[in-house]
């Protein structure tokens, strides 16, 4: 199947069979732990513990303060990176892993698309359980081609002073560079790097900049301005394609309850703050708030063409949540539910990962648990603190009722992420959890599992 990119191009999206997903995921646990004790430590993409906002924050720190070296940039994407991985060039780097032989079976199967089929000569399919794996495998060492050094002793993990600095996320990358003229040749390296893996740089999207000019990495905007503050602000584009996404859900919600536009809208407006909170975002936020709640207003007006504006203004605004003060809020007066501002939401500063660091070292299990519990998820202050009190568990079952092993990578993961949480888990009253006459508090709740509190309601 195709499914469409930014540019209007289609991108083809190889699923493998029931059968195929499970053995790819068994072999995915065996080869995943040995490269992850050896992948560079500035690639972020598709690797567990890592992710988009670790990369965005190794670039501010790079680039912060007024003495900051590496300001031109190289902004650089491939084309069709999956597509055209070499096949020889992988299964070499592979060495002698046992399952070897079944990854070269998967990257020769060949496609089947509207009936007819089509070999593989090259490339892996995006959408099999181990392609990004194995992406990342052809792609390791680029930090070496690059030229990028690392100084020992006490200064262990730090790029040596006069090289570049190269960020990778999959197959988009940035290398930050002390002068233009490094940066061409960290382009001519990496062509030739590339060129046997069967991979060459997409020129449409592949530019050189300087940092003052900015550039656009995974939906964040980088940019240092003339008070030599370097700021990380979610990109125009990306604000431009989130405003249009809300104008479409509007209209598509037109004659539709306000309790209709508030389920569907919330978890779309937490999943994208929740992606950018990690910026300098307030004041984006804002505005996608300003932008919003006129679009309602059309909404509601168009809803009601005969009512008078003071009607409408009764009907729908109102201060629905005390506690922040905010009189014209959108909301349900039957039901009190209400339509977010992302405003709201916190800024959290991102702490970057460890560059050696593996969740397989069993010497490093208690950073790793660290670093989990210093991640809060976008579930509400309340939800958070009482998921706090409860250690994370179900009171029913003793599971836990998140399951995460990272944080979702894409504004519309973490949409999903969120409309999943709010569907598996809700709050019961504790009376009636438990059935005990000395709990006559019907105030007091806990958070149970969803299909928990079905099974106990049904027995």
């Amino acid at each position: 199947m195709f499914i469409p990119k930014a540019n209007g191009k289609q991108r083809p999206l190889g699923i493998p069979v029931i059968a195929d997903r499970a053995v790819q995921a068994a072999v995915l646990n065996a080869l995943e732990p040995e490269w992850e004790a050896r992948f560079e430590p500035r690639s972020f993409g598709f690797r567990p513990g890592r992710g988009c906002h670790d990369a965005i924050e190794t670039i501010f720190t790079v680039a912060k303060g007024r003495t900051a070296k590496r300001m031109w940039i190289l902004d650089a994407d491939l084309a069709a990176a999956f597509d055209r991985i070499d096949h020889d060039r992988l299964l070499a780097a592979l060495g002698t892993f046992p399952a070897r032989e079944l990854v070269r079976q998967w990257l020769k199967a060949g496609v089947i698309d509207r009936g007819r089929f089509a070999p593989t000569e090259a490339g892996t399919p995006q959408g099999g359980v181990i392609s990004p794996l194995l992406l990342n495998v052809a792609l390791h060492g680029m930090e070496h081609a690059a030229g990028v050094r690392y100084r020992t002793g006490a200064h262990l993990g730090h790029t040596a002073l006069d090289a570049p600095v190269l960020i990778r996320y999959a197959d988009d990358f940035v290398a930050m560079c002390h002068s233009r003229e490094q940066a061409i040749e960290v382009k001519a390296k990496l062509a030739d790097w590339l060129a046997p893996r069967g991979m060459t740089f997409n020129e449409d999207k592949t530019r050189i900049v300087h940092l003052n000019e900015g550039f656009d990495f995974l939906g964040f905007n980088a940019r240092k301005y003339q008070d030599g503050k370097l700021l990380i602000k979610p990109s125009p584009a990306a604000v431009k394609r989130f405003r249009k996404r809300l104008r479409t859900e509007v209209r598509s919600l037109r004659g539709a309850s306000i309790a209709m536009v508030i389920a569907r809208l919330n978890p779309i407006l937490r999943g994208w703050a929740a992606y950018y909170r990690t910026g300098v975002s307030k004041q984006v936020f804002n505005d996608i708030d300003d932008y919003l709640w006129w679009l309602m207003w059309r909404w509601a007006v168009r809803r009601h063409p005969n009512k008078a504006r003071k009607w409408i203004s009764a009907r729908y605004l109102g201060m629905f949540n005390p506690a922040r003060r905010a009189r014209w809020l959108f909301g349900d007066r039957d039901t009190g539910a209400y339509l977010t501002k992302i405003v709201w939401t916190p800024i959290v500063r991102h702490r970057v990962v460890d560059g050696d660091a593996s969740p397989d070292d069993p010497d490093r299990a208690e950073y790793w648990a660290l670093r989990r519990r210093r991640r809060e998820p976008p579930i509400g202050r309340r939800d958070l603190a009482q998921l706090r009190r409860q250690h994370g568990r179900c009171p029913l079952c003793g599971g836990f009722l998140l399951h995460a092993e990272s944080e979702p990578q894409h504004p519309d993961d973490w949409v999903k992420w969120i409309t999943a949480v709010r569907g598996a888990i809700r709050r019961q009253a504790i009376t009636a959890l438990t059935d005990s006459p000395e709990h006559n508090d019907r105030t007091a709740t806990q958070l149970v599992h969803t299909h928990c509190a079905q099974r106990r309601r049904a027995s």
